[in-house]
């Protein structure tokens, strides 16, 4: 799940199936108790039928989790700024990010920092489009230390400065599903 539309997804079809659930978050779902294969058949049935899928595997579950984390940080959380997002997903996840970040990069052929970067630059992209903020703000609402640190990385990524960026007329987003 990438999305809170994808949550929201998961939420209606386990009251639909009558499973109980404990929480759902982007990309995992908590069960207060096991379920019959019957009953996982009509679930991932449910969720086949809106693009949705179970993931069994842990590694790809880990996957998921650190993605949706890092989709939920940028996207969804403007609250105060991370300390470090090594200790955020480390702690939130209960597992050593040195294990997390080799099977990321071994997974997505990316590390978590550059795939966390790409999803900051989406979104001040989206925000540069609203054009309701300047870019002062818009490096303040994605926690870079300065402007010109965030100027730096847009370009880095873009191949373009966000105040050329801001005057194109193409295409100028790609949807979070597809990082």
């Amino acid at each position: 799940m990438v999305s809170l539309r994808c949550k929201n997804i998961v939420k209606s079809k386990l009251e639909k199936l009558a499973i109980p659930y404990n929480n759902v978050e982007l990309g995992y779902a908590e069960l207060p108790i096991e379920l019959d294969e019957l009953t996982i058949d009509k679930f991932n049935t449910e969720l086949k039928a809106n693009g949705l899928l179970i993931l069994e595997n842990h590694n790809a579950i880990l996957i998921e989790r650190i993605k949706n984390i890092i989709v939920e940080l940028v996207h969804y959380d403007e609250s105060n700024p991370l300390v470090n997002l090594s200790n955020y997903i480390s702690d939130k996840l209960g597992y050593d990010y040195g294990y997390l970040t080799n099977l990321f990069t071994k997974v997505k052929g990316e590390t978590i920092q550059q795939y966390y970067l790409k999803h900051k630059i989406e979104r001040a992209k989206e925000l540069i489009i609203y054009d309701e903020k300047s870019f002062t703000q818009i490096a303040d609402i994605l926690h870079y230390s300065s402007i010109a640190h965030f100027s730096n990385q847009f370009k880095k990524v873009t191949g373009v400065s966000p105040s050329v960026f801001k005057n194109m007329k193409i295409e100028r987003k790609t949807n979070i599903e597809n990082l």
